[in-house]
């Protein structure tokens, strides 16, 4: 898959993710329980794809790339534990808190996201700059 066709593909992922956030309100709890569950197992998923894309990677890939791959690993980990010790919590201030908490965090991953599409638009821009650069000299 190219470049360009990766951001197309992130893009229409991202429209999913808006559809099913916006429908996620009018859906019952035990619905919301397993859209939820299902959200989590594909995070899960795509962090491990992450992972081994990375560990492949290994030295085709800038070596702070494989770095921000395992601080992302470490961040879910914790992140799992906050919502897992949040479902624990079983009073009303300790909930609404915990909801309170869990729109921040929500908030700040969209704005995490903004940035990653930003450095994805650098990283594609300045690939397709070395190859043009490659060429160049290539052609001298």
């Amino acid at each position: 898959m190219t470049l360009s066709e990766q951001l197309s593909d992130l893009a229409a992922r991202a429209k999913q993710v808006e559809d099913r956030a916006a429908a996620a309100q009018t859906k019952a709890k035990a619905d919301l329980e397993a859209e939820v569950k299902d959200a989590r197992d594909s995070a899960q998923a795509q962090a491990d794809r992450l992972r081994n894309r990375a560990r492949e990677g290994k030295g085709k890939i800038s070596a702070w790339w494989d770095s921000v791959q395992r601080s992302w690993h470490d961040h879910l980990a914790a992140v799992r534990k906050g919502a897992d010790d949040r479902k624990a919590a079983h009073d009303l201030k300790t909930r609404q808190r915990a909801a309170e908490r869990a729109d921040q965090d929500a908030a700040f991953a969209i704005d995490y996201a903004h940035a990653a599409i930003e450095e994805a638009q650098y990283a594609v821009l300045d690939a397709d700059l070395a190859h043009r650069e490659a060429d160049e000299l290539a052609r001298t």
